[in-house]
């Protein structure tokens, strides 16, 4: 038992040792080494950017070839690559949104015009019923409507969600509200899979119709570039949870307050 004592005790000693070392680094000396060991890696200055067709390390730094920044520029301008992640990010927020609807009670965000607040308990009941984004709905019951169950377009798009009568099946009553919730969200959701996810180019084919999802941005009607920008930035307000929204409060100045206030007059009757 002595002989193992007598072995064990140094393994001891040096173990506290190791312990004691480690425990005097700061985390601000972690951090400066870090720093230190990456500009040391790699050192990005007109010095270090030279000509050639590779990368080249000279004495502990990398000489960075000219054509790369301009490569890695020309692909973060391109909108191939910004469309592929605005796809990926759709569908990492359909996901997110299908988890959510699975575990607690959606509340949709307090900035929604309380006209459209009216129907929270109806948009959640029929966005489970339809498996679509409640916010998503929300947004465009908001710019469509502002929850006004009745009006009509000068175009003829009917209701709520203000959806044309050529979605209808015959005999259906197009102002009542679940049976324009259920067409306007199978527009949407057609919608959703023919822009592949990307959550702006839905609100652009379901204002403008499937055709613009593969038109330049530029070529949409000057109404469907608006919708585009309105709903995105409410509906990106709304997933954030936050309390106002300025692209909300642009729409109203644009005209949403006059529908706002027919709707709430409709719905006090």
């Amino acid at each position: 038992m002595k002989a193992k004592s007598n072995i064990a005790a140094p393994l001891q000693r040096r173990a506290q040792e190791l312990k004691a070392r480690v425990s005097g680094i700061s985390a601000r000396r972690v951090v400066e080494w870090l720093l230190a060991t990456l500009l040391r890696l790699l050192r990005l200055s007109r010095d270090q950017i030279r000509g050639g067709r590779r990368l080249v390390k000279r004495e502990g730094v990398w000489y960075v070839p000219l054509w790369l920044p301009i490569a890695i520029a020309i692909a973060f301008a391109s909108s191939a690559l910004w469309d592929d992640a605005a796809r990926f990010a759709g569908r990492l927020t359909s996901a997110a949104a299908h988890i959510m609807r699975g575990t607690r009670e959606v509340e949709l965000a307090p900035f929604f015009a309380p006209a459209v607040r009216h129907w929270s308990d109806d948009i959640k009941r029929w966005a489970a019923q339809h498996d679509v984004d409640p916010h998503l709905l929300a947004t465009v019951m908001q710019i469509e409507s502002c929850g006004h169950p009745t009006v009509i377009s000068n175009a003829g798009a009917q209701g709520l969600f203000q959806v044309m009568p050529f979605h209808f099946e015959a005999g259906e009553d197009m102002l009542d509200p679940a049976t324009n919730a259920k067409r306007g969200a199978s527009f949407l959701k057609y919608c959703a899979g023919a822009a592949d996810g990307v959550v702006g180019l839905k609100l652009a084919c379901y204002n403008g119709g499937p055709s613009v999802i593969n038109r330049a941005r530029e070529t949409w009607s000057h109404e469907t570039q608006k919708y585009y920008r309105w709903g995105v930035g409410i509906y990106s307000d709304a997933i954030a949870g936050a309390a106002r929204s300025e692209t909300f409060n642009q729409w109203l100045d644009a005209g949403g307050a006059r529908l706002c206030a027919s709707a709430l007059r409709e719905l006090e009757r």
